[in-house]
């Protein structure tokens, strides 16, 4: 869940590295570093904390002379965030120099055996265990080719490893597995990153590197090659984003900035699949002849994409009639799941990285059932993996809290819905027309309950020092309470908890106490009267009951607010909005850091 960024070309390589860190400091800051070869030297230079400590440490990178460099931001999971865990790590010489995403799992093997063979170790890090692995495979063959395909046969776990040596001044060498990694190239110039919006400002053009392949980047040229050395062919891929979408745009945040993109973020997630007023899934090969055929569907997801299924779940068993089952990614792939071919198998994840994810659909495929992943960035390796992809047009997410990107999830997942259902012939053509045009009605709903922000901004200043926080819901409403309760813990570190409504009475109304905030979302008729009558029974008890429903028209006591009218169904779209701008809201008066929360990194790439 690291950042690298590497640079080779005619500049002075720091300033760019550093710039290039600054926009995947949400994928962590516990610590960063730098490396850059002078012509004669890998000078290394690192700082705990967030990148501004290594800015200001390396006079914004004047400090550091040469025009090929490496640099990375950390999120400690070997050893304590400290300048001696923190990358680049070096052989004893500084002759070899690394820095690498991911997490080496037999490190400790590894180790073992460079010990025995007379090697010292400086840190807690796999990392360093890594790069003198690679010094080692290095002095045996005298080729970087070598070096690294011999790493890769050694090592268990993910990694995105870039590599300078100090012999081969002109060159840096990369290599992945299951850890993101994008290489990019402009006249004179090469780069190496973990997302897309760290190099966006130098060059659009760039390459994805897959499992296993070596890459070597010189000035404006990338060579790839097997793990036996023979070289590949990759076609370059031009991205269309637009840079500024990764900058703030003048909000104090880019969490509240990528909240006020949601309406533009969901006109254009459905921009790519209506034509002509019908869904249209064919570029992704997805035809209404495959749709028919599956007897069910399975999808595995991780934090806010799982909520995103649980809604899909709910939307798809009423509109469609055929059952869906929700797993988390991370306990699916540890079981031994029944699994029918004839079921489609989806993946959402907004990277398109997701360690668990990944292997959930890896598990998928070797039952032999059909593969569809929902991601953000296009290349991704569960997108690559998947039989079939269908991309959000999200952009740029950099807050850590996701909020457009899980926007545009919903939106994918109510046109599979609405697909699904007119292919089975549960809905009529009528129905399916009058729920299109609620789709495409839902960006200005979202821009009038972004306009009212304001009120939640002061709701939120009113129980800003309360200690817990409690959602309630039933059916979909449920399913945004589950992500309504992760956003406040998220960036608050606020206690907060997600309930059905129904369970209150199960055990967890004893914890209401004077004074706690109960928040109520109510969009569903079918279960309105029920989940009113369960606030209640937390109002009776001292509870500070809040509701949401569609124009306020709540039978409940208490403080409430309205939501612009939509089908229920897709109800999920405009009630999370102001539970995005509550969690942020909380997280401002509570002076955090609400880009990058605690503990927390945007692309879990490790399990």
């Amino acid at each position: 869940m690291c950042g690298i960024v590497g640079y080779i070309g005619h500049s002075e390589a720091a300033p760019i590295i550093l710039d290039s860190l600054r926009k995947l400091e949400y994928r962590g800051y516990d610590s960063a570093g730098i490396a850059v070869f002078d012509g004669e030297n890998i000078n290394i230079v690192k700082a705990p904390g967030k990148l501004d400590c290594l800015v200001e440490k390396t006079e914004g990178g004047k400090a550091l002379k040469g025009a090929c460099g490496i640099g990375h931001t950390r999120w400690a999971t070997h050893g304590e965030p400290s300048e001696n865990n923190a990358h680049p790590h070096c052989n004893d010489d500084r002759t070899i120099v690394a820095v690498h995403n991911g997490i080496i799992e037999n490190y400790l093997e590894q180790k073992e055996k460079l010990t025995r063979r007379g090697y010292t170790f400086y840190s807690q890090t796999d990392t360093e265990v890594a790069t003198k692995l690679v010094d080692y495979y290095y002095k045996k063959y005298k080729d970087p080719i070598r070096a690294l395909a011999n790493f890769v046969l050694k090592v268990r776990g993910s990694y995105a490893l870039a590599v300078i040596f100090a012999d081969r001044a002109d060159e840096i060498y990369a290599v992945r597995k299951d850890s993101p990694m994008i290489l990019g190239v402009t006249e004179g110039e090469s780069f190496l990153a973990s997302d897309v919006p760290a190099i966006l400002k130098y060059t659009r053009n760039v390459y994805y590197i897959d499992n296993g392949e070596i890459a070597c980047l010189k000035r404006g040229k990338v060579d790839f090659y097997n793990l036996d050395g023979d070289s590949l062919e990759k076609s370059v891929t031009k991205i269309t984003w637009d840079a500024e979408t990764a900058e703030k745009g003048g909000y104090p945040h880019f969490m509240l900035k990528e909240m006020h993109e949601q309406p533009k973020v969901i006109r254009d997630t459905l921009n790519s699949f209506l034509k002509k007023g019908k869904i249209n899934f064919s570029e992704a090969g997805l035809t209404n002849r495959e749709i028919k055929k599956f007897s069910g569907i399975v999808i595995a997801a991780c934090g806010s994409a799982y909520h995103v299924a649980v809604v899909m779940q709910y939307v798809v068993e009423s509109m469609v009639h055929i059952p869906v089952r929700v797993e988390l990614a991370s306990e699916f792939r540890y079981r031994d799941p029944v699994l029918d071919k004839s079921q489609l198998f989806i993946v959402i994840s907004q990277s398109g990285e997701t360690a668990d994810s990944l292997a959930a659909l890896r598990l998928a495929k070797e039952h032999k059932l059909t593969t569809l992943a929902i991601v953000n960035v296009v290349g991704a390796t569960i997108a690559r993996e998947a039989d079939k992809v269908l991309y959000t047009k999200a952009g740029p997410e950099i807050s850590v809290a996701t909020t457009k990107a899980y926007s545009a999830q919903l939106i994918v997942c109510y046109l599979l819905a609405l697909q699904f259902a007119a292919v089975n012939k549960t809905i009529s053509a009528e129905r399916y027309s009058e729920l299109i045009a609620e789709l495409l009605a839902l960006p200005d709903k979202v821009e009038e309950v972004l306009s009212k922000k304001k009120s939640i901004q002061k709701f939120a200043a009113s129980v800003a020092n309360k200690k817990d926080v409690f959602f309630i819901g039933r059916g979909i409403d449920y399913a945004v309470c589950l992500e309504g309760s992760l956003k406040l813990k998220e960036i608050s570190y606020m206690h907060s908890e997600a309930y059905a409504a129904g369970e209150l009475k199960h055990g967890t109304i004893s914890l209401i106490e004077k004074g706690t905030p109960v928040i109520a979302m109510v969009t569903q008729p079918q279960t309105a009267e029920k989940t009113v009558s369960n606030l209640e029974e937390t109002r009776s008890r001292g509870a500070l009951t809040v509701s949401f429903s569609f124009d306020g028209k709540c039978a409940a006591e208490g403080i409430k607010f309205g939501l612009p009218r939509t089908e229920p169904c897709f109800a999920a779209s405009l009630a999370v909005v102001p539970l995005q701008l509550f969690a942020y809201y909380m997280s401002v008066l509570r002076g955090n850091d609400v880009d990058k929360p605690r503990n927390l990194a945007k692309s879990v790439t490790v399990e």
